[in-house]
C-alpha cells in the first residue's frame, strides 16, 4: 500500500510538473530573491553627522521607523533623504511624501549612472543598451509627478507606485503580482491590465478614485515557468517584504482600515504565505491562482476574508493541477467548494490577465471591496 501512495504521488508530481511545462515555456534558470535591508543601509547605520543614531533597517519595525521620523524636524528628514535615498525611499514605516522624495532623487542619480554606462566605449554593446533601457526605464518613473513608494535597483530591479492621496485616503488597496514582473515589465502598454501598474490604475479609476491604491513590485517573481514558478523559495521571500510593506502603511498612514490585498497568479502564494491578520488588511482577494501553499482557508486569519475570483474560461492556470508534493505545487484551489473562500464572479474577463479590465464583474466587485462595501 505505501509503494502504490509513493507511485500516485511521484505520478501527480510528474502530471503537475507536465502541467507546468506546458503553461508557457520553461524557464530552467532560477532567481536569486532580492531580501534584507535597503541598498545603503550598512552607510546608513554608520552616518552620525547629524548627531542622530539611525535606526538599523535589519532590526527595526516599521512602527518604531515612524516613531523616530515622527521626532526629527523637516530639515533633518530632508537632509536624510538627500543622504540616503535609497533607505529614506526603502524603509517602511517612513512618512509617505519622505519616501516620494527621496525615491525621486534616487531615480535621477540612478537614471544618470545608467545613461554615463550606456556612453561608456568600455562596454559591450549589449550592456550600453541594456544602460540605455533602464535610464529610460527610470526616467518614465520620474515624469509626470509619479508617486514612487519603493525603488529598489538591485538584481532585475523593485518599484511600488501609488495612485490617489495614500496619506489622506480613507482607504487603501494593494495588488500583489505573479510571475515576470520587475521594474521593466511593472508598467506595459501593450498589456495594460497584466501589470500592477494597470491593474493598480484600473482599480483606482473603478473606485471613482476615493481609494488609494499601491501597484507592489516589491519582491523577486519568477521568470516565465519553471521551478521558481512551481515552489515557494520566492514567495516565501516575497511574503516577508508583504507583511513588513502592510506593517509600514499601518504606522505611516491612517485609513479608516487597512488595506485590502489583491493577488494575482503566483502573487496569491506570496498572500498566502504572508498570512496578513487584521491590522494589516481587511480583505484579501485573490485571482488567476495556482494555489496559496495553504490547505484551506482555515490555514489564513480567520478574522481577514478571504474571497476567490471565479477563473474565466480562457486563463491558462486552469490546466495546472492543484497539487503539493515533493516541494511543487501550491496546493488546493481557493475557487474550488471545499476550500472555504468567498466567490467573486469573474464575467466578461479573459485570459490570465485580464480580470482588472474595464466592464468586467472581477473589477465590479474588486472596487466595491476596495472601497469597502
Amino acid at each position: 500500500m505505501g509503494k502504490f501512495r509513493a507511485r500516485r504521488a511521484i505520478a501527480a508530481a510528474a502530471v503537475a510538473l507536465a502541467a507546468v511545462l506546458g503553461a508557457g515555456g520553461w524557464a530552467a534558470d532560477t532567481q536569486q530573491a532580492v531580501t534584507g535591508p535597503p541598498p545603503g543601509s550598512a552607510a546608513w547605520t554608520a552616518d552620525t553627522a547629524l548627531g542622530l543614531r539611525l535606526p538599523d533597517p535589519a532590526a527595526t519595525t516599521p512602527a518604531e521607523v515612524a516613531a523616530f521620523f515622527n521626532r526629527l524636524t523637516p530639515a533633518q528628514r530632508e537632509a536624510l533623504a538627500v543622504r540616503h535615498p535609497l533607505v529614506v525611499g526603502n524603509l517602511d514605516g517612513t512618512p509617505v511624501q519622505l519616501r516620494y522624495h527621496a525615491n525621486t532623487l534616487a531615480l535621477a542619480e540612478e537614471r544618470d549612472r545608467e545613461a554615463a554606462r550606456a556612453a561608456d566605449p568600455a562596454l559591450t554593446p549589449q550592456d550600453q543598451a541594456a544602460a540605455r533601457t533602464r535610464a529610460e526605464r527610470y526616467r518614465t518613473l520620474l515624469d509626470g509627478g509619479r508617486q514612487v513608494l519603493a525603488f529598489d535597483p538591485r538584481g532585475r530591479g523593485q518599484v511600488a507606485e501609488v495612485f490617489g492621496d495614500l496619506a489622506a485616503a480613507r482607504r487603501t488597496a494593494v495588488v500583489v503580482p505573479g510571475s515576470d514582473i520587475d521594474l521593466l515589465s511593472f508598467d506595459r502598454a501593450a498589456d495594460p491590465y497584466g501589470t500592477p501598474a494597470g491593474m493598480a490604475r484600473s482599480l483606482y479609476e473603478a473606485t471613482g478614485r476615493t481609494t488609494a491604491v499601491i501597484a507592489w513590485a516589491g519582491y523577486t517573481t519568477p521568470v516565465r515557468v519553471g521551478l521558481d514558478a512551481a515552489t515557494e523559495d520566492l514567495a516565501g521571500a516575497g511574503a516577508a517584504r508583504l507583511t513588513r510593506l502592510l506593517d509600514g502603511l499601518a504606522a505611516s498612514t491612517r485609513p479608516e482600515a487597512p488595506a485590502t490585498v489583491f493577488c494575482h497568479s503566483y502573487g496569491s502564494v506570496v498572500c498566502g504565505l504572508a498570512r496578513p491578520g487584521p491590522a494589516q488588511a481587511s480583505a484579501v482577494v485573490v485571482l488567476g491562482s495556482p494555489g496559496m501553499g495553504v490547505a484551506s482557508a482555515a490555514d489564513l486569519d480567520p478574522r481577514v476574508p478571504l474571497w476567490a475570483t471565479a477563473r474565466n474560461g480562457s486563463d491558462w492556470i486552469g490546466r495546472v493541477p492543484n497539487v503539493s508534493l515533493f516541494g511543487l505545487g501550491h496546493g488546493a484551489d481557493p475557487t474550488g467548494p471545499d476550500f472555504g473562500a468567498r466567490p467573486l464572479p469573474s464575467t466578461g474577463s479573459h485570459g490570465h490577465t485580464g480580470y482588472f479590465a474595464p466592464g468586467t464583474a472581477s473589477l465590479t466587485a474588486y472596487a466595491a471591496l476596495a472601497q469597502g462595501r
